[in-house]
C-alpha cells in the first residue's frame, strides 16, 4: 500500500466498512458492495478566494 491518505468513509452510504481494492488506487465497500476510485485531478488555476459580497467594510 501507498503512503498515500485512505478514505474514511464510503462516498454512497458513508459506511467505514472499507478494503483496498484489486486495481491500483480502488476500494472497495463491504457494506454496501460498491468499488470505487479517488483521484486528484489537480490544483484549480483560480484558487479559492474569498468572493466579493458587497457588504459592508470593516
Amino acid at each position: 500500500m501507498s503512503g498515500r491518505a485512505a478514505p474514511f468513509y464510503c462516498p454512497y452510504c458513508g459506511d467505514e466498512d472499507l478494503r483496498p481494492g484489486e486495481a491500483h488506487g480502488a476500494w472497495e465497500c463491504g457494506a454496501c458492495n460498491r468499488g470505487f476510485r479517488l483521484t486528484f485531478l489537480g490544483l484549480l488555476a483560480r484558487g479559492l478566494g474569498q468572493p466579493d459580497t458587497g457588504g459592508d467594510q470593516i
